[in-house]
């Protein structure tokens, strides 16, 4: 085989060795005892479950991981409905304001996160919302990049499918839920898979608008086990990290089709 042939294989061969080489490192320490956490062998001379016995026996740690499920679940659900329901209103329908809505739609995306978090946090509080799941849910409850990509989807569907269904007598719910949304699963599909993933690793609202232990999502609960370098429960740390990437792991071998599709289709929108 030719060089010019093999290079790329070698390429990336070193790039999924420095990608995998954390997660693995990740899982050694899971199962080492404290004191061996810091030695440089990647298989743990003595491996134990002891940490996860601990994690789970004496931390919150099993109800983090399920308000992590509730509130990402609960989410994606939202996103999908609101986000696929304007995307086809601003696509198919012509109303007064139309354009100027969807360009103030897509301005929101020119917000920084960390920009929001003063008026997310004074609502909450004006509301009586934080350190509630409602304070959690609120802002990403519908999102703007889901809004355009459902519009850009929409918009593909012909008109004459739907005015085909209009004459046969069906109302326009029946249209959106029987017509349109079949012609746009693989976008449905897509948003959902990065909608569920990204609130399944939020970190900074979450941390600000929770004070109760027990409200915490998993990434925010995992950080307490941190306290500084020197005292930081490392082998705590990485068990907990350990169990909170199982569900993106499940995620991703069930949805992989669904996934690959998605970044093309997005790419190509």
């Amino acid at each position: 085989m030719k060089i010019g042939k093999i290079w790329p294989y070698i390429l990336l061969i070193i790039g999924s060795v420095v990608m995998i080489f954390p997660f693995v490192w990740m899982l050694s320490t899971s199962f080492k005892a404290p004191m061996d956490i810091f030695n440089l062998s990647i298989f743990p001379e003595s491996p134990t479950l002891a940490n996860y016995i601990q994690i789970i026996e004496e931390s919150m740690f099993i109800k983090w991981f399920l308000n992590s499920i509730i509130i990402a679940l609960i989410t994606t659900i939202s996103v999908l409905f609101f986000d696929t329901l304007v995307g086809y209103i601003i696509a198919k329908f012509s109303f007064v304001g139309r354009t100027v809505l969807f360009i103030l739609i897509l301005s929101t995306l020119m917000v920084p996160t960390e920009m929001l978090i003063i008026p997310w946090y004074m609502m909450s509080s004006d509301f009586g919302w934080a350190d509630t799941y409602w304070g959690v849910l609120f802002p990403g409850l519908m999102t703007g990049f889901g809004v355009f990509l459902m519009r850009q989807f929409m918009e593909k569907i012909p008109e004459d499918l739907l005015n085909a269904a209009r004459i046969d007598g069906m109302n326009e719910y029946a249209i959106f839920f029987k017509i349109a949304v079949p012609q746009v699963w693989p976008a449905i599909s897509a948003l959902g898979i990065f909608t569920f993933l990204s609130n399944w690793n939020a970190f900074l609202w979450p941390l600000i608008v929770i004070e109760s232990a027990s409200l915490r999502t998993l990434p925010v609960g995992l950080s307490f086990f941190s306290s500084g370098e020197a005292e930081s429960k490392w082998h705590l740390i990485m068990t907990g990290a350990t169990i909170s990437v199982i569900p993106l792991i499940l995620v991703f071998i069930l949805l992989q089709r669904h996934i690959i599709k998605g970044i093309t289709l997005t790419g190509m929108k």
